[in-house]
């Protein structure tokens, strides 16, 4: 999908006949300076972005023009005199906003990689005017007539597989956006996307405003018992970025969970760090509460849906994925529930054990399930976090482990680059090269924390790749891990390891991609597919050779011991009931915020996610969802309302691929190769599932997914 296309799911529209703006205003408003760094493709190897030149006020303006200039692209293809044809229509559209997707591709990964208060500013201004911009053209009746000559006449055009595709998506994309609703219902949408825009702004706002408020203050080291050296002189550096000298400063991740809490040995604070993230966002200590938007954007949400004719915005947001509706969703998750909880309680039982060894005759609290499956996992495995994290320095994780796999696998290689601009000191490039030396584009790496970064971790894109515009792709991976205090390595966890590699899958999905059209290359593919490529790279940060490569002490150099690595690999069930369980209850919230009529909105956000919790069996107080809505971004104010189940319906695939790829001699490049070529080389180029086929020979099977997370259940294929 173009980046043009920047509220999709929100808004599910670009523009048209009549502009809600004056227009000698917009003229005047668009207007770019030949010096703005936009003005033109940069000139930087693969037009990557020339960020010495950029400045925080060349934003606004360039993206300004690019609307402009946009808007006179698709006025001259609407009103074209001639007969509609595929190349003057549909290829022309894709020619259409070269400048708009220059300036927003670098902008929207700002607003998330490396935010200040007036890109947040801009952010916020121009939200409406691209909602606005958005319908402009899915509510262009001429253009959706031309559009619609091509579509009913398809059979006639002669196209190749890709190009059919399409015209196919390019017909449904109007009517979802409201293309065959009257004057008046189209009018009501337009109002609904724009503040749709601007609420899923301003969540995203208060999301990186309450990460900074809502850190904790330690007073004394003493209570910091059970962290490493390095851990805390980290928070002690974190404390005195923000202020608090001579304190330490322990923060708050995206999820409820705090990898911290693993270790801290102190219940209190491990209350207090809890405490912490899972109360966020309902006005209590920073004052910041965003209960408000949520209940406004379900009602949004569920009145545009009904407007289109659906019964509610889970139906409309799962109609073009391959689940294809809510009920198909609801099967597959409701089935894993029961093996779910009884996988949970029994591991809530060894904790408890745990807890009464150190004296604790308590019920399991939120706050003591991960240190406590830790203990757990030490006693049951042998394993202890200190042995581990000397084994996993970053450098060599990446180095040594997921470009080493992506070479195996692929024959790709990595070079690291210096003399490209950088948006920030951490951010690292690279060039990568095909086996046979050709480069396939730059890959840029950010994965350190900080408080202009909104939380968790992501891949995107500078540049996209398009045979169409001549185009080779520029991705970017990044994280959130804690960095460390000056001087020391970069000891990261494994659930970081694994984190590595998923986003290189979501990397290489970019790099691969092999199309004609900027709208079905890199990962324009459905939301519950795209979660495949990313996730089936995972499993190879525990294959035995690949550990072997880059699990070495960082101070003694020796490779990780044979038995410690075979512990490890065995520990992976370990603890999966919770990890499916906290999963599985923010996929039920998700669901049931968007199987609501704009009559069914409630009162009390925390009651609903209750009552949620309870009717799918849930409601387990040590195991609380992964996100609660007052900062599930996911749904609130990224593209996965309705969708957050996707990463599980995409793992059933991830999980069948690799036991596929085991069974056909496992790391290897033939394998590689022919992953390659039936799935990330193809983007949206071919139906999904079409895909999965080509390179499988058949449907997906539910039993390595269960494997995977060592679930002891018996359900039927998918």
């Amino acid at each position: 999908m173009k980046q043009i296309i920047t509220c999709t799911l929100l808004c599910g529209s670009l523009f048209a006949a009549a502009c809600s703006t004056d227009t000698q205003q917009s003229k005047t408003e668009a207007m770019i300076d030949e010096n703005n760094p936009f003005h033109a493709p940069s000139t930087l190897p693969f037009e990557a972005p020339d960020f010495d030149a950029i400045s925080d006020e060349h934003y606004k303006p360039a993206m300004l023009a690019g609307i402009e200039q946009e808007m006179d692209e698709i006025r001259a293809i609407a009103e074209n005199p001639a007969p509609p044809t595929f190349d003057n229509t549909i290829v022309a559209m894709e020619r259409t906003g070269e400048l708009l997707t220059r300036v927003q591709r670098v902008f929207n990964n700002m607003t998330s990689a490396h935010t200040n208060d007036r890109i947040q500013e801009i952010q916020s201004d121009m939200a409406p005017r691209f909602a606005d911009h958005s319908d402009n053209i899915f509510l262009n009746a001429n253009l959706f007539d031309r559009v619609r000559t091509l579509h009913d006449n398809m059979d006639a055009l002669g196209l190749d597989e890709a190009s059919e595709k399409l015209l196919r998506d390019k017909y449904r994309n109007f009517v979802r956006a409201g293309a065959l609703l009257t004057d008046d219902q189209q009018k009501r949408i337009r109002e609904i996307n724009s503040e749709l825009s601007s609420l899923s702004t301003k969540f995203q706002d208060k999301l990186l405003e309450m990460t900074r408020e809502r850190a904790v203050i330690i007073e004394n080291e003493d209570e910091l018992d059970g962290l490493s050296r390095d851990r805390i002189a980290a928070a002690r550096e974190a404390a005195e970025e923000r202020g608090h000298e001579g304190k330490y400063l322990l923060s708050i991740t995206n999820t409820t969970r705090v990898p911290v809490l693993t270790s801290l040995k102190n219940r209190e604070v491990r209350r207090r760090v809890w405490e912490a993230s899972a109360y966020r966002g309902i006005g209590q200590n920073d004052g910041i509460d965003t209960r408000p938007i949520v209940l406004r954007l379900a009602e949004l949400r569920a009145e545009r849906a009904q407007l289109l004719g659906y019964e509610n915005f889970a139906t409309f947001a799962l109609e073009p994925q391959t689940a294809q509706n809510p009920g198909n969703v609801l099967n597959m998750l409701t089935d894993l529930v029961p093996a779910v909880r009884a996988n949970t309680e029994r591991e809530a039982e060894m904790i408890r054990q745990k807890m009464l060894e150190d004296g604790i005759d308590d019920q399991v609290r939120a706050w003591d399930w991960e240190y406590y499956a830790e203990r757990v996992r030490e006693a049951e495995y042998d394993i202890d976090d200190a042995e581990i994290r000397p084994y996993f320095e970053l450098n060599r994780v990446l180095e040594d482990g997921v470009f080493y796999t992506m070479n195996r696998l692929y024959g790709i290689s990595f070079e690291e680059r210096f003399d490209l601009p950088v948006y920030h000191d951490d951010v690292r490039v690279f060039d990568v090269f095909d086996h046979d030396g050709e480069q396939l584009g730059l890959f840029y790496a950010d994965y350190f924390a900080r408080d202009s970064k909104r939380g968790g971790a992501w891949m995107s894109s500078y540049v996209g790749q398009s045979h169409l515009l001549d185009k080779k792709p520029v991705v970017v991976n990044v994280l959130n891990i804690d960095k460390p205090a000056e001087g020391e390595p970069a000891l990261i966890t494994f659930d970081n390891v694994t984190t590595l590699f998923h986003e290189m899958g979501h990397g290489v999905h970019g790099l691969f991609s092999d199309v004609k059209y900027p709208s079905q290359a890199m990962t324009a593919v459905p939301r519950d597919f795209v979660e495949f490529p990313s996730t089936f790279e995972e499993d190879w940060a525990i294959h035995p050779e690949v550990l072997a490569n880059y699990a070495i002490h960082h101070e003694t150099g020796e490779r990780i011991p044979d038995d410690l690595l075979d512990r490890i690999i065995a520990a992976r069930d370990f603890n999966q009931g919770f990890e499916t369980q906290e999963y599985v209850a923010a996929t039920m919230i998700d669901k049931e915020w968007h199987l609501l009529a704009p009559d069914e909105i409630p009162d009390d956000v925390t009651a609903f996610e209750n009552f949620a919790l309870a009717k799918y069996n849930l409601d387990y107080e040590p195991v609380p969802p992964r996100y609660k809505s007052p900062y599930f971004a996911h749904i609130f104010s990224g593209g996965y309302s309705a969708n957050y189940y996707a990463y599980i319906w995409s793992e059933v695939l991830a999980a069948d691929a690799f036991a596929y790829m085991k069974e056909q001699g496992g790391l290897t490049r033939e394998n590689g190769n022919h992953y390659r070529e039936t799935i990330l080389s193809r983007g949206g180029s071919r139906e999904a599932i079409d895909l999965y086929l080509d390179f499988r020979g058949q449907e997906a099977g539910v039993e390595p997914l269960l494997r995977r997370r060592g679930l002891d259940v018996d359900v039927d294929t998918l």
